[in-house]
């Protein structure tokens, strides 16, 4: 057991301190990393770390690449890829919660649900990251009407397929970590493929709840200089002032509901299939 932990955090020191030096993280953000993935790692196993890795090193990867467009939507962001303790917490604090309850009442569905977990928040990053370095307007995921670049809810088709890569990326690597002949995703009738694919679509759908969350209760702010809606408390280097939304759902809220909604919808699928 000590050694599982020291495992853990040696890893997770690695990975995290990696991150920190290349602004992928802020402090707060590190040292909640490390706790986080030294946590799975030693409750869980290597495949609730290795899918928070493969979620944390890609999307990690995705925000550090530079596009003029994306440059422009991120200029609205609360948060950029640099993320901090609450973002940490936000992506990876729920999936800590469901390890912690598979170690105190095992059953496969917890796993499960962390994989729809994973996938959702996964999916989101990729389709902000990706969908951001489209050619064409984002439209209003309540409206279909086109909206400025950077717009809470605003998606592309390019963000929408990212989103669908990404939760399938999520599902094929949770599958490969923990498919074996006797392992529980076998108890519960779950192929390779049905993980993989549970994955892609729980990923899709958490990525559509946040964007609909986004757009309908997501406090957003108005610029006093350049008038541009953001999520910002600050912009163009002066205060914004609210326009719309609940004043306490940020987009670390947003990020939490939208997973909680993925790993809702990967345990319904598997509880549907497995009593039917």
């Amino acid at each position: 057991m000590l050694l599982s932990w020291c495992l853990g955090f040696a890893g997770s020191l690695l990975i995290a301190w990696s991150a920190y030096r290349k602004r992928s993280l802020t402090t707060s953000g590190t040292i909640a990393a490390i706790v986080l993935g030294t946590c799975l790692f030693a409750l869980g196993s290597l495949a609730w770390y290795g899918t928070l890795i493969a979620f944390f090193i890609s999307s990690s990867a995705l925000s550090k690449v530079k596009h003029r467009r994306k440059e422009e939507a991120e200029s609205g962001y609360e948060k950029s890829g640099n993320r901090d303790v609450w973002q940490v917490a936000a992506n990876g604090g729920l999936g800590l919660i469901l390890c912690l309850f598979n170690v105190l009442s095992p059953n496969p569905l917890w796993w499960i649900a962390y994989v729809g977990v994973m996938a959702a928040v996964t999916a989101d990053t990729w389709a902000t990251e990706i969908g951001g370095m489209s050619s064409k307007k984002p439209r209003s995921i309540l409206t279909w009407k086109v909206v400025p670049t950077g717009t809470s809810g605003g998606v592309t088709l390019l963000g929408l397929a990212a989103s669908l890569l990404g939760g399938l990326f999520v599902g094929l690597v949770a599958g490969l970590f923990s498919y074996q002949p006797t392992s529980d995703l076998q108890q519960l009738d779950v192929s390779l493929i049905g993980i993989t694919a549970i994955g892609a679509l729980a990923g899709l759908l958490g990525s559509l709840a946040d964007s609909t969350i986004g757009a309908l209760l997501q406090v957003m702010y108005r610029c006093q200089v350049c008038g541009k809606e953001v999520e910002k408390r600050t912009h163009c280097g002066a205060s914004t002032y609210p326009i719309r939304g609940i004043k306490w759902m940020n987009n670390d809220w947003v990020n939490l509901l939208a997973s909680i909604i993925g790993g809702l919808f990967a345990t319904a699928i598997v509880m549907f299939l497995h009593f039917l």
